[in-house]
């Protein structure tokens, strides 16, 4: 489980725009990491582009958004084309960091049980410590709220 104040765990994945990025290659610069279901589904559509559209003044406030789901590289691909995103999407396919990080749980919808993406952000600092947590996030009003606390921090 993830701790404030700990160190985040690394990760090494593929981003839809074919490059791989680890949790080094964002040292020194804050980092909103949010975990998200799936791609070209109404609330991811809707998360990603409010984080989108909150870029730029997350970027004024030190933080670089990444968005991370179990779809493959290409379909983080298609869909930053198709809604204009411009951070990278990671795939983590083999469902590794989103285990490590404590997102993988056991969901239910109409009755039936499956494992999925809890919808989470973690927001890391320069030196790689979690510094925020937001579990089960509820994507109306979450960009700003992530926003509120860059804000507070810096």
């Amino acid at each position: 489980m993830l701790k404030i104040g700990k160190k985040a765990p690394d990760f090494n994945l593929l981003s839809g725009d074919g490059k791989k990025y680890s949790l080094k290659d964002f040292a020194g610069r804050k980092l909103v990491l949010y975990f998200y279901p799936r791609d070209n589904t109404s609330g991811c559509t809707e998360e990603a582009r409010s984080f989108e559209n909150n870029r730029g003044a997350m970027k004024k406030n030190g933080a670089i958004v990444v968005g991370v789901s179990t779809d493959s590289a290409d379909s983080h691909a298609k869909f930053a084309s198709k809604y204009g995103l411009t951070f990278p999407l990671l795939s983590d396919e083999k469902k590794s960091v989103v285990k490590v990080f404590g997102v993988w749980k056991e969901k239910s919808m109409y009755g039936k049980k499956y494992f999925g993406v809890e919808r989470t952000t973690v927001v890391i600092d320069e030196k790689g410590i979690i510094r925020h947590i937001f579990h089960r996030v509820k994507v109306e009003g979450h960009a700003d709220e992530v926003l509120n606390v860059l804000k507070k921090e810096k």
